[in-house]
């Protein structure tokens, strides 16, 4: 495999995860008064991105959490998949579902106050994310 299409890979899967946390995101704010605007929608990707780095190297947040967001983050650079990626939508599910598990886990494990610390966006992309992961 030439380093061009592992790139492409590894930028295809990411956009996918993010695309799809965004309609999480939609889906889960149907209905509520306080819907999110697109500008903290799209910043939201990269901010839980860096959240995720931030939570994993905290030495204040619980172990088990940081090893899981650890083994997130080798298993999402990991040409290995549970399902290849080249199989369409199906391939980068189940990516989004580890990642939202993952990422459900980490943020009810570490609590709201490693959250609110770490958070590098804005308060309404931390609502946003709260809502997501089932958080108040």
């Amino acid at each position: 495999m030439e380093w061009w299409q592992i790139l492409a890979s590894v930028l295809g899967g990411v956009l996918a995860l993010w695309i799809a946390l965004i309609a999480t995101l939609a889906w889960t704010s149907r209905g509520q008064g306080d819907r999110i605007k697109l500008v903290d929608a799209l910043r939201l990707g990269p901010d839980v991105i860096r959240l995720t780095r931030r939570l994993a190297m905290d030495p204040k947040v619980p172990r088990r959490v940081r090893i899981w967001l650890i083994v997130l983050g080798v298993y999402l650079l990991s040409p290995i998949d549970l399902v290849p990626d080249f199989i369409p939508v199906v391939g980068y599910a189940d990516d989004a579902v580890i990642v939202a598990l993952v990422l459900r886990f980490a943020t009810r494990h570490a609590g709201a106050a490693a959250l609110d610390r770490h958070w590098p966006g804005t308060p309404e992309g931390l609502n946003a994310l709260r809502a997501v992961v089932g958080l108040r």
